[in-house]
C-alpha cells in the first residue's frame, strides 16, 4: 500500500530515492509501472496490482472501441516499468519530467493502491484543492447521515 507524502529532490540524472515503504509494496517486483495521470498533471504509478487493474478495465470494451483506445493510448501506450537500483532509485523518464516540469523538488503521494509525483510547487496547490474538496464531500456526507437518522 501506497501511503504518505515525501518531498524528494531529483538528481542531475532524474532519479528519486523511492520510499522504503514503496519498496516494500511492490514486492516481489523490483521496480514501478509509471505513466502520465489521465486524472492531473502528473506522473501516475503503482505495482502489479495498478498495472493488472488498468488491463483489466481496458479488457472490459471491444477492439476498436473508441473507450478502449483511448485507455490503452493514454495507460498503455505512455507506461514505462522502472527498476530500483542499488540505492532503490528510480530513473523517471526525460520525457515525463518535460511533460510534468519535474526539474528539482518533487512531491511523491501516496494514495493506497497508487501513487503520483508532482512538482513540489504544483503539489502544493493540488492539496489545498483536495482539502477544500474532501472538506465538502465530508461536511455532505455529513448532511446525508442526518437525514437518513430522522
Amino acid at each position: 500500500m501506497f501511503l504518505s507524502t515525501f518531498e524528494k529532490q531529483l538528481d542531475a540524472k532524474r532519479r528519486i530515492v523511492a520510499p522504503q515503504e514503496f519498496r516494500a509494496a511492490v514486492a516481489p517486483l523490483d521496480g514501478v509501472f509509471c505513466f502520465p495521470s489521465i486524472e492531473a498533471d502528473c506522473i501516475e504509478g503503482g505495482g502489479k496490482a495498478l498495472f493488472d487493474r488498468y488491463s483489466a478495465l481496458i479488457e472490459e470494451f471491444p477492439i476498436g472501441d473508441p473507450a478502449r483506445t483511448a485507455l490503452e493510448t493514454s495507460i498503455m501506450g505512455g507506461m514505462v516499468q522502472l527498476s530500483f537500483d542499488q540505492a532503490g532509485r528510480i530513473t523517471l523518464p526525460e520525457n515525463l519530467c518535460e511533460q510534468f516540469g519535474l526539474t528539482d523538488w518533487v512531491t511523491v503521494v501516496g494514495l493506497k493502491d497508487r501513487f503520483q509525483i508532482w512538482p513540489r510547487e504544483a503539489f502544493r496547490a493540488r492539496w489545498l484543492e483536495q482539502r477544500q474538496a474532501a472538506r465538502e464531500v465530508l461536511a455532505q456526507r455529513g448532511l446525508r447521515t442526518t437525514r437518513a437518522a430522522s
